[in-house]
């Protein structure tokens, strides 16, 4: 029947019951449509239809002699479908494209199959014949009046697998959301209908905890107003979205599409408006959520759900100018690459379209890669930060492909760093009962220099809450940070910034170069016995360094040394006064009575700077030098 007798009817159903009623067959007679070696498509997730499956699995039980040696392929099952169960086990085989926890035991017993390969490329293998579809059972909304219906909340390689099938087995649900985008199908495209309205499968991720709660606040120090986002699923990415409230004009370019989005989207923060491709829409292959959610997508043109060959299409990806994907991994090593698909010979998950985004956002304009992971598994018992990636264990990112790597402890940037910079970097993110540990193994297999500095225990973890941002007298916006292990190269760099005037000025001698094996004391310190605090200008992808405080504490005296420099372009800017100011008030509230410092007589700012910094203040002088005594006031 052509498409303008299609167009006749009102678009009810039963107006299309009429119009095709060979195609609404009882259940028994449409399974029967399924031969022995069959290969099966099955809708996705949360998309599953779960009527079909359930009556298919009835069927066979009825039917003992009606399915052998039949493949059901699915990217990912909810647990609908018992793959692994025995009495299935001749008749039904399941090949997954993606692992999850209903289906791991299966594949690494060798119950089902996996296929590693990149959600992006799965259509072409459906489309081009590399992997034949015999029947699809898919899930859709009603038809309209002409006779369209939406993929909903499964598009991904659903409407592939449909356009590839010799035959399609279509459930048509009322409560599957009719969605925007390339993702119709026709009533007359569709070989079977089989009406049965049930609530969706939903998908709701344990709450994040605070751990998920600290990634997610370091991450939203990398997102930027205006940036287009890619977020995976879970808890993780749910802490993620949610610490993203307070970011304006944010894009969404996504595979997969859940209640954290929608609630950015509810509030303003995501409004599309700053994208470079298919701007004012967020875009997704599939939706695993709430009902909430699903009631908000439908028929809602801030939508657009589309093939997986599209979404995650890394060229597509790179054309979001300032794109920014977010992916959650298993382990990184500490060259930077990574697993988010096996613990050891362990088939864990899957390729997924992990590796799609990552890239797409590289080639992106301004693009960045944000790899997030917990610092240890759950029973704190195993570091996620490791030497060596588990043997056996499949890299899913190389080292080029990782910008930044986020951890409860901190943010680590691997982008045109070096070996020994990246290990020292995720040594500082890493569990601190396990980074004495890598410290080792670092040195062991000569990542780090072979006399690396490490303090040990509480006396060595990280200050975080130390971390300030400052306003200088002169409208500076400056952040104050303690020094970290991973800082020597930007300690170096400093060092040899600084005119001879003002490296005399600080050392009371010219200091020609600094070594590692005395620049590494600046940067491996016991926090309880020495401070070293840096300012810097932020900015998205490396800080600028442009002063150092520090002060080194006398336990006899309770008192501490203390000695400042600025970047020689930076001086006369405020810097100096909030070094100061902010080492004073860390020495105090640790019991400290006050300062001594060292400065040579013809260095009247810093002279300057201490008489006018509120301190009791007594300078003496001798051969030149200033010896001066500062005294906290109570």
């Amino acid at each position: 029947m052509g498409g303008a007798a299609v167009e006749r009817y009102a678009g009810s159903l039963e107006n299309f019951r009429e119009l095709f009623p060979w195609k609404f067959a009882p259940v028994e007679e449409v399974f029967d449509c399924i031969g022995r070696g069959d290969r099966l498509f099955i809708g996705t997730a949360c998309g599953e239809p779960q009527y079909l499956v359930a009556e298919l699995n009835e069927y066979a039980r009825s039917h003992t002699r009606s399915f052998f040696d039949t493949d059901r392929m699915q990217v990912w099952t909810l647990g609908v479908t018992p793959y692994a169960e025995d009495r299935f086990d001749s008749r039904f085989h399941h090949c997954s494209f993606f692992i999850g926890d209903n289906t791991r035991e299966a594949v690494n017993t060798g119950l089902a199959d996996y296929m590693p390969i990149f959600l992006s490329e799965v259509p072409e293998l459906l489309t081009r014949g590399y992997v034949s579809i015999d029947v699809a059972l898919v899930q859709a909304s009603p038809p309209d009046s002409n006779g369209y219906m939406s993929l909903g909340i499964s598009v991904d390689i659903t409407k592939a697998a449909v356009e590839a099938a010799s035959r399609v087995i279509c459930q048509v649900n009322a409560n599957m959301p009719r969605v925007h985008g390339e993702c119709f199908i026709h009533i007359e495209d569709v070989d079977f209908i089989v009406p049965h309205d049930e609530p969706l499968l939903e998908y709701s991720p344990e709450a994040p905890g605070e751990i998920a709660h600290r990634i997610g606040r370091y991450v939203a120090q990398i997102v930027g107003d205006g940036d287009t986002i890619q977020v995976g699923y879970g808890s993780l990415p749910n802490a993620i979205i949610a610490s993203l409230g307070e970011k304006k004009h944010l894009g969404v370019h996504t595979e997969l599409l859940g209640d954290g989005i929608v609630d950015l989207m509810k509030k303003g923060v995501i409004d599309n408006s700053l994208k470079t491709v298919d701007r004012g829409k967020t875009i997704a292959s599939f939706c695993m959520g709430t009902s909430g959610t699903y009631e908000y997508i439908s028929d809602n043109p801030s939508f657009e759900f589309k093939p997986i060959d599209y979404t995650n299409d890394p060229l597509v990806i790179a054309q979001n100018r300032n794109m920014v994907a977010i992916n959650s991994t298993l382990a990184v090593d500490l060259t930077g690459q990574s697993t988010a698909e096996t613990i050891g010979r362990t088939f864990y998950s899957g390729v997924g379209g992990q590796a799609d985004f990552m890239r797409g956002a590289v080639l992106s304009p301004g693009g960045q890669t944000v790899l997030v992971l917990p610092s240890t598994t759950a029973d704190g018992k195993t570091s996620r930060i490791v030497p060596h990636l588990w043997d056996g264990a499949g890299v899913t990112l190389v080292r080029g492909d990782v910008y930044y790597v986020v951890t409860e402890y901190g943010i680590a940037y691997m982008h045109g760093n070096n070996v020994r910079q990246r290990a020292l970097q995720l040594i500082s993110i890493a569990h601190p009962r396990f980074r004495e540990w890598l410290v080792d193994e670092a040195k062991r297999t000569n990542m780090v220099y072979a006399d690396q500095a490490f303090v040990p225990g509480v006396e060595g973890e990280y200050p975080e809450e130390l971390e300030k941002y400052r306003t200088t007298r002169t409208g500076l916006v400056i952040l104050m940070r303690p020094v970290k292990l991973s800082d020597e190269p930007v300690v170096k760099d400093f060092f040899y910034s600084l005119s001879d005037k003002s490296n005399y000025r600080r050392f009371i001698m010219l200091r020609r170069y600094l070594p590692h094996e005395i620049l590494q004391s600046y940067v491996a310190i016991d926090y309880t016995k020495q401070m070293v605090i840096l300012a810097t200008i932020p900015d998205a992808e490396k800080e600028l360094l442009v002063g150092v405080g520090q002060y080194v504490v006398d336990q006899e005296k309770r008192t501490a040394e203390i000695a400042l420099a600025v970047r020689d372009e930076y001086q006369a800017r405020g810097i100096g006064s909030e070094l100061l100011a902010y080492l004073s008030q860390i020495a105090k509230s640790r019991g400290l009575a006050g300062f001594t410092a060292e400065v040579l007589g013809e260095n009247q700012p810093v002279l300057n700077l201490l008489e006018k910094s509120g301190l009791g203040f007594k300078k003496s002088f001798s051969d030149g030098v200033g010896y001066v005594n500062a005294t906290f006031k109570k």
